[in-house]
């Protein structure tokens, strides 16, 4: 990766909730240089398909775009997304689109009909106190749920990372997941999903981000990544080289996140290491994927 790859830098605070529009959905963007981090339709409460509509059609040339989501379900620890499924899918594409196929009723790219298909289920924590019997899974790392091997660096780092198999919470983040799967579904042969796909040389990329790691880039600690405020949003923004934003509009942690991820998003594109970090093979690439920045 060499420096200015990218030309534009987009990141997406992305929901899982019902529903068609979403106020936790916010995106943002920024180009190469060092001025701040603009929202995209900041006067917009944004849908999933609206998302889709943008990233297959108005995105800008050259842009690296980071989800706020799970690309995939943890694979490595079982060796398969769902061990004792005959139908369990090879890789995280086909994940995409079976999950895609069995959602396809569900409108504004929404997951539900996924978990409570009366096999999935079986392996989500659901509301309730709904626990599927195979939530917990005998070769699995970890007792308060499965999590992908990208998802322990995301631990090294500080970071309180969740099972994508975990549905309840308000740090869950398996809804978000699945329906960010369906979206990476319907934009397959518009935008490369690295690393489930190969970076290209040129043209536009998308990566999974945890917004909690660009907020450690910036000096904020992992309890305390969130912001709501102009003040500490632009103090976080001088950490990352960005010039202050100047809007009066109203933030709140999804714009934050996103503006701030936008700016760390710019800074770090060209290192090298983010790019080819320790532990990811070329297995878990095709099936787990990664975490931008969880090295």
């Amino acid at each position: 990766m060499t420096p200015q790859r990218f030309r534009h830098f987009v990141a997406i605070d992305w929901s899982g909730a019902a529903g068609e529009r979403h106020k936790g959905i916010a995106v943002a963007l920024c180009d190469a240089g060092g001025e701040a981090p603009q929202l995209v339709r900041p006067d917009h409460v944004w849908s999933r398909t609206d998302v889709l509509d943008y990233l297959g059609w108005d995105l800008p040339p050259d842009s690296l775009v980071g989800m706020d989501l799970g690309i995939a379900l943890p694979f490595a620890d079982c060796s398969a997304f769902f061990p004792g499924w005959g139908d369990s899918p090879p890789t995280a594409r086909a994940l995409w689109a079976m999950v895609d196929r069995i959602c396809e009723d569900d409108a504004h790219l929404g997951a539900s009909s996924f978990v409570d298909h009366p096999v999935a289920s079986r392996y989500f924590r659901r509301h309730g106190g709904r626990e599927g019997d195979l939530f917990q899974q005998p070769g699995a790392l970890h007792r308060r749920g499965r999590l992908r091997v990208t998802e322990g660096r995301q631990a090294a780092l500080g970071c309180t990372p969740y099972s994508n198999f975990n549905l309840v919470g308000a740090a869950q983040v398996g809804k978000s997941s699945l329906t960010g799967m369906r979206l990476l579904h319907h934009l397959r042969g518009t935008v490369p999903v690295w690393p489930v796909e190969p970076l290209p040389t040129s043209g536009s990329a998308i990566v999974e981000i945890y917004t909690t790691i660009a907020a450690i880039a910036a000096g904020r600690r992992a309890g305390r990544s969130k912001m709501r405020e102009a003040g500490e949003l632009n103090a976080a923004l001088a950490k990352l080289g960005s010039h202050p934003i100047d809007s009066v509009k109203p933030l709140d942690d999804h714009r934050c996140d996103a503006l701030l991820t936008s700016a760390w998003l710019r800074k770090v594109s060209d290192r090298p290491e983010l790019w080819r970090p320790g532990g990811l093979t070329d297995e878990i690439a095709r099936t787990e994927g990664w975490t931008f920045g969880a090295v």
